[in-house]
């Protein structure tokens, strides 16, 4: 079996090998199998792993933004009011 690291993994996926440590950080993922040397913890993706993350990541991808779709959404439904507008007085000379 063939294991790929995070970095590989990553450029698998298309995404930064930050993007994919966070996501893996918040358990946004489930984490590989890791093996932890001299105080670093390496994670060892397989190509299922880094498959299911690929079905995993359209749900993910827009993070914080998905939380105001709806919001968004809404006002773009609504129809804008009219502002009444002052007439301006021409300025004295």
């Amino acid at each position: 079996m063939i294991h790929y690291s995070s970095q590989e993994a990553a450029r698998r996926l298309g995404i930064s090998a930050s993007a994919l440590g966070n996501y893996v950080r918040d358990k946004k993922i489930p984490s590989p199998q890791s093996v932890t040397t001299g105080g670093i913890t390496v994670y060892l993706w397989t190509e299922e792993e880094i498959e299911h993350v690929r079905e995993l990541l359209p749900k993910i991808a827009n993070g914080r933004k998905t939380r105001y779709e709806k919001l968004r959404e809404k006002k773009k439904d609504a129809q804008p009011k009219a502002v009444p507008h002052k007439s301006r007085k021409p300025k004295k000379k």
